[in-house]
Formats: structure tokens, sequence, C-alpha cells
């Protein structure tokens, strides 16, 4: 591997959502993670989140099993966890026995509701975690019901990413304690810290509570999409007025609305107005009109016409790893670039490996082995 994060171990505990992505962001820029899975078994090419990464199956219900995953942990600068709180405090893996064992270690913890909290042991996904932070409640048309967000804003934007920064700004702040620390990184947080511009606009009496009343959720008409003549969409958003002046001359619009452009009063029969203008071509007519200006005009494409977009092609954005098509590592590195990753590896395959890497001889692997261990 190489990549900016060449040296540094991280071992992973198997999951869904946020913790796996973080793995693999971490993997995709030079990190050794070790996903500590169940049990073995064949390789998937199409679990993405796993590419790059090694794999060692443990039965963590085994007392051996445990002492196989301390061996990892205590090599690592990271712990990657996702489950419930208190899942691995009575595995015998929490904060407290890791850091007994491996004080250096960064403890990163990913939960939807937090570690703490009336709520804290309830399950729930993004979309429940999102509703409680005021996010989904903005989403939709003014007069229907709130629109799901896919699972970006609280798995991967406030749970991945927020995971990601406070894990590094814990490891920063190693290089002066020497200490790891734990990390509660939960998804109500991190998209409630995402919406601090919105709350500025509520503070300033710009935002109401109405859906699609608003600058940035479809209210504006120069801020959402439109259908085109061919049934496609398109994507219009010059929020300032030079580039709303693109807007209202290549599009053919009245040139009085650059006046009035964020009169709230003239919004709804605005967007009837502009509706009717871009279903006059179809999608890549007006993509064409608007190529190389500053109107804020771009394509709505489907998942699979995003990869041969000329820009997404030029940047080549996404490439295809065991014949899957997939992002390419991100962001981009001028001194330690990062290579294509590993399709990823069969659950277990690597179990030995990364055992005897850690300091384990063959006759400890043999006993892990004996005592159902090694899964």
């Amino acid at each position: 591997m190489s990549g900016p994060l060449n040296g540094l171990r991280v071992v992973e505990m198997a999951g869904i959502g946020p913790a796996p992505l973080a793995g693999q962001f971490l993997a995709d820029l030079g990190a050794e993670v070790i996903l500590i899975t169940r049990k073995s078994g064949a390789a998937d090419p199409t679990q993405i989140n796993d590419r790059g990464k090694k794999s060692a199956a443990l039965n963590l219900k085994t007392p051996e099993g445990i002492q196989a995953a301390f061996a990892l942990i205590e090599k690592a600068d990271v712990l990657i966890e996702g489950f419930r709180p208190g899942v691995m405090e009575r595995m015998g893996l929490g904060p407290a026995e890791v850091h007994a064992r491996a004080p250096g270690v960064v403890y990163g913890r990913m939960t939807g509701w937090g570690q703490t909290g009336p709520m804290a042991q309830m399950a729930g996904h993004d979309l429940n975690y999102l509703g409680l932070t005021g996010f989904v409640n903005a989403i939709g048309k003014a007069n229907d019901v709130p629109t799901p967000p896919l699972n970006i804003g609280a798995d991967y934007a406030g749970g991945t990413m927020f995971l990601l920064f406070g894990i590094f700004a814990a490891l920063w702040e190693r290089q002066t304690s020497g200490k790891g620390q734990v990390v509660d990184a939960a998804m109500v947080d991190g998209a409630s810290a995402l919406m601090a511009l919105i709350h500025s606009m509520i503070a300033q009496g710009h935002w109401t509570e109405q859906r699609e009343s608003n600058w940035l959720d479809g209210g504006a008409p120069y801020y959402r999409t439109y259908e085109c003549a061919d049934g496609k969409f398109i994507s219009v958003g010059p929020l300032e007025p030079q580039f709303f002046a693109v807007l209202v001359e290549k599009a053919g619009l009245p040139a009085e609305h650059r006046a009035d452009q964020n009169d709230t009063a003239t919004w709804a029969p605005r967007r009837e107005e502009y509706a009717a203008v871009f279903k006059t071509k179809t999608r890549d007519e007006w993509a064409a009109i608007f190529d190389g200006t500053d109107g804020c005009v771009a394509p709505v494409l489907t998942w699979s016409e995003a990869a041969t977009h000329p820009h997404m092609a030029a940047r080549g954005i996404f490439t295809k790893i065991g014949d899957v098509m997939q992002a390419a590592p991100a962001p981009r590195f001028d001194r330690t670039p990062a290579t294509m990753p590993e399709p990823p590896h069969a659950p277990g395959s690597d179990t030995e490996e990364v055992l005897r890497a850690a300091g384990c001889d063959d006759d400890t692997i043999a006993r892990f082995r004996a005592a159902g261990a090694l899964t």
C-alpha cells in the first residue's frame, strides 16, 4: 500500500453503515486496516467498503478469540467499532480493557444516537437520526411528506466523516500526551453540526420551517431541478446575481427577473414559468447550452451515466476494481498519491498472517485454532 496514511495501523470490527466506510477511506489512503469478522467465507468483489483491507475471522465468544483480538489491537493505532453502546464492554473489549493493555490506541466508537442519552440503546437508521435533527423536515415538496434523503446525511456525512475527524484529532493530540482516547461519534451530533449555515439563516430570520419556501430547499426558482423535454432533468443553481444573469440570458428568461431575484413573493409563479421553459429542450441540449458558462446549470445523471460523463471520466472519478464499478480513492495528494485499492479479501483469508505480524507464534495460533477461536 502507498498513500499519506502508510504506516497507520487500524483494527475494524465488522459491521454495517458508517464504520466500514471509515475503514475503507483509511485503507484507500494507505493505512493497514485489519477487519475482524465473525467467520471465513468467499471473497465478494461487490463489498466495496472492504476493499484494501485484510481480514481476520475470530470467534469473539471464546476467551482465545478475545486474546487473538487483543494481539491485533495492541499493535494498532486505531480501533473502530460501530455496535450499540455496551456491546464491546460485554465482550471484554471495551475502552477500559483496551487502554489497560494498549494506552495509545484511539478508540473510535460510531453510533446513531451516541454513547449516552435516553435513546442510546434504541435501534435506528439514517432517516431516524436525521429526523431528530430537523434535517428531514426540510426536505421535500411543500404540500407532501418529507423525502428520505438516501443515507448520506447521517450515516456518511454526519457519521463516517465525523468519526474520521475525531480519530485524526485524537491522533494529533496523542503526539503531545502519548495517550489514546475514546472518540464518541454520533450521527445525531455530526448531522446537526453540518447544518451550521442553516442555523445561521434561521437566527437571521432568513429560513422558515415550511418546506420548499427557502433559498436551498427548492423554494427559489433558480435553485431546483426541472424536467426537460425528454423526461430527464437539469439542475439549476445560480445563487449569486452574476451567475443568475447568465441563467437569464442563456435560458431566455425575462431580463427584469434579475432585479428581484430574491423577492420570495415572485418565487411560486416563476417556478412554473421556469418549468415551462426547461420543458422546451432536452436535458443534453440544455447541458450543451450552459457548457463552459457560469450559469450553474448541469445535467442530473443516473448512476450508470455518471461514470462516462466527460468531466467525471477526465478526472477518473470512477474506476473498476475486480470488474465492479466504484469511486476511486479521494481526496488526491501530489506527493503521496494513493494507489488503486485491492479487491475485498475473502473473509478470514488473512487471519494467520496478521496474527503472526502481531507477534503470535505457531504454537499460539495452533492453540487458538484448537479452541475454536479462528473461524
